[in-house]
């Protein structure tokens, strides 16, 4: 059996961004991922790298989440020099809309504590005239909105297409349609085993979103997420009028509308239903009336992978040195800096150090 430096396991966005990074950093990595069938957040994001007002009220997260922002051009730059196709990448500033001068006065809050919490990032205020210069199409009942330069879209589905096949051109093994179904601790590392083989490795990193808490039990670490639902509404291909992302809508490079997206508590359901469908296009056609003239072409639902404070786990086993989970629910916008900084440490066997305020630790109840 061959033995692997590192394993990771997932080959959604959080894992094949993992393996990417550390096979590219010179570890020999084999990147194990169920399919298609699994869960996978990424058929279902929205593809926002969206940063104003992230992680507000918890700076370590807003640091973390404007860190990796900021290297997102260099990133995908380098991923699309890799792969010789474009990803979708565009960083046109972001909008977010507001129906009501209590929606205003809410951003307004937001950028006073994000300033507060030392957040180093430009989010200005427009009134509804400076909106209709951008937007000429802008309706009625939108009365502004927050902007910032930062802010930025992708295709969720081309970025991971880009870090699977850029994995593999640089040497890594992908195995898809193996499904880990436990971990064995060995002297010299670490076996994962599913119903057809095993995998062995020194190190393994758990990425599979909801389907590692399992796993990450029997390596001593702790992965409390559950899923969200999330629904996104497709129109047909129409000609180009929304050059900025914004927090509802976002046209795609090649012309589609998408229209999103739902927080819906609904288990492991990852469905669609009509009243959430429609919800989401009247409020698309209250910020563009011309919208309600597309046709819509799909839906779709997807979970999020959700922990219980919203915030990423990077965690090393105490127990068994050499076992990481590594989970979020962000997974474009961490993308950056997943590959381009946490693989590359765990083809070292470490973490970095910066990254010690997200371990699970800080779920434990404590009583006096």
């Amino acid at each position: 059996m061959e033995a692997y430096d590192l394993i990771v396991v997932g080959g959604g966005l959080v894992g094949a961004a993992l393996a990417w990074g550390a096979q590219t950093a010179g570890a020999n990595v084999v990147l194990l991922d169920e399919g298609d069938q699994a869960h996978r957040a990424a058929r279902g994001n929205f593809g926002l790298v969206w940063l104003q007002g992230k992680g507000v009220g918890t700076p370590p997260y807003m640091q973390w989440s404007l860190h990796a922002g900021r290297v997102w051009p260099a990133f995908a730059a380098r991923l699309s020099n890799a792969v010789s196709f474009d990803i979708g990448w565009r960083q046109p500033g972001g909008l977010q809309f507001c129906f009501s001068e209590a929606e205003l006065d809410k951003r307004r809050d937001v950028i006073a504590r994000t300033r507060a919490d030392g957040g180093d990032i430009d989010i200005s205020i427009l009134d509804r005239a400076d909106l209709r210069a951008l937007l000429p199409g802008i309706g009625d009942e939108v009365v502004g909105a927050s902007f910032s330069p930062l802010d930025g879209h992708v295709n969720p589905l081309h970025l991971l297409r880009a870090l699977q096949q850029g994995f593999q051109d640089a040497g890594g093994r992908y195995r898809p349609g193996f499904r880990v179904e436990h971990i064995v601790t060995e002297r010299d590392g670490f076996k994962a085993v599913s119903r057809t083989g095993s995998v062995a490795g020194t190190r393994i990193a758990l990425a599979a979103g909801l389907g590692a808490a399992k796993l990450a039990s029997e390596v001593g670490l702790s992965m409390p997420v559950k899923p969200e639902r999330g629904q996104i509404v497709v129109t047909e291909r129409i000609k180009p009028f929304l050059p900025y992302a914004t927090n509802c809508i976002r046209q795609s490079v090649e012309g589609t509308v998408l229209l999103g997206s739902s927080h819906e508590d609904r288990g492991f359901d990852d469905g669609t239903d009509v009243p959430t469908a429609a919800a989401l296009c009247r409020t698309a056609a209250r910020v563009f009336p011309a919208l309600s003239e597309a046709t819509v072409v799909r839906s779709w639902g997807s979970l999020r992978v959700m922990t219980p404070d919203g915030r990423p786990i990077y965690e090393e086993s105490a127990r068994f040195p050499g076992a990481f989970a590594v989970t979020c629910h962000s997974g474009v916008t961490l993308a950056s800096v997943h590959a381009l900084e946490i693989g590359p440490s765990l083809a070292k066997g470490r973490l970095p150090e910066h990254l010690s305020s997200f371990t699970s630790g800080r779920f434990d109840v404590h009583q006096d």
